[in-house]
């Protein structure tokens, strides 16, 4: 029988929980808590990137600016894992920008501070380490979801990550967003997200999501959202 899969509850990151308490001491005090509001920018494309994010509850999104200025999400992050993997790769910049696409708040550290913390080693490292396999996973994986399924499937995967990360049944969310995310136009969202409302597994109103049945998200979805919690699973545990 599958494991039934853990909402975490928002106030949490995955990475610095699993940390040991006295790496826990050492390394907290060096965090700032911030808040995240919409369309607040983390870090700008090729612009130096001046801190890392722990998210601790929201989505961000990571999108490249096309030269007709369109923005594309290529990946999403949240409460599993670490926004600024530049850095940790040992750059200082990145033609990828990184923007809260659903409000939360993070825990944030300067970016040469957490690379001194990389050359220490030890626990912080192997768990940035391990999720950014997992990032690396789910870019893979959405690539090929965006090849081979229906914006109804994909749909259902992006609300379920979303749900996982913000820990909340409601949370803001229009549909010129969704549009975007997804790569199709605002009236194929419309469409969509009237049939999952007719069939009672969402809500959506003035800009609100709401998920009112999950386990018939979760049977709408493609294998997409398994594989890459399985994966988020093995390799942060």
């Amino acid at each position: 029988m599958a494991k039934p899969h853990r909402i975490r509850l928002p106030g949490e990151n995955r990475l610095l929980t699993a940390l040991p308490r006295e790496e826990c001491d050492r390394i907290f005090p060096q965090l700032e808590k911030v808040s995240l509001n919409l369309k607040d920018i983390l870090y700008e494309a090729n612009r130096p990137i001046t801190h890392v994010f722990f998210p601790l509850g929201g989505v961000v999104s990571l999108v490249l600016i096309m030269e007709s200025g369109l923005a594309v999400e290529v990946g999403t992050i949240g409460n599993e894992g670490m926004v600024g993997t530049p850095v940790f790769l040992g750059a200082d910049r990145s033609p990828t920008g990184a923007i809260c696409q659903v409000p939360g708040e993070a825990l944030r550290m300067e970016a040469k501070l957490f690379q001194e913390e990389m050359r220490r080693g030890g626990p912080l490292q192997s768990l940035v380490q391990r999720s950014t396999q997992a990032m690396i996973n789910q870019i893979s994986q959405s690539t090929v979801c965006n090849h081979l399924h229906s914006v109804e499937q994909r749909m259902c995967c992006w609300l379920l990550m979303s749900h996982d990360r913000v820990g909340a049944d409601e949370f803001p969310l229009t549909q010129e967003f969704l549009a975007q995310i997804l790569g199709v136009r605002r009236p194929t969202v419309t469409a969509v997200a009237g049939v999952l409302q007719k069939n009672g597994l969402i809500s959506c109103h003035r800009g609100r999501m709401t998920i009112l049945h999950r386990k018939g998200l979760e049977a709408a979805s493609c294998e997409c959202y398994r594989v890459v919690n399985k994966e988020l699973d093995r390799l942060l545990g």
